[in-house]
């Protein structure tokens, strides 16, 4: 899956254009790498977000084209 689809699907970020923007401006990492709005996420990345006032940091745990919303956390675990 597409790391914008991803994003949005586990509801990290709202919108899948706000996740495409945050990765043309390099704001989301994976595995410590930048990503592409196209870049493929697997179970077990680790993908970072950088907001102005912080981080948040998830490891990727299942992959699924849609989820409830109350679901969608069951898709990463924050990592600390």
């Amino acid at each position: 899956m597409r790391i914008d689809k991803f994003l949005k699907v586990s509801r990290i970020l709202k919108r899948r254009t706000v996740a495409q923007e945050a990765c043309t401006e390099e704001k989301i990492l994976i595995n410590g790498k930048t990503a592409k709005p196209s870049t493929a996420v697997k179970i077990g990345d680790v993908i970072e977000v950088l907001y102005a006032t912080g981080s948040l940091k998830v490891r990727v745990v299942n992959v699924k084209e849609t989820v409830k919303k109350d679901e969608a956390s069951s898709l990463y675990e924050v990592i600390v």
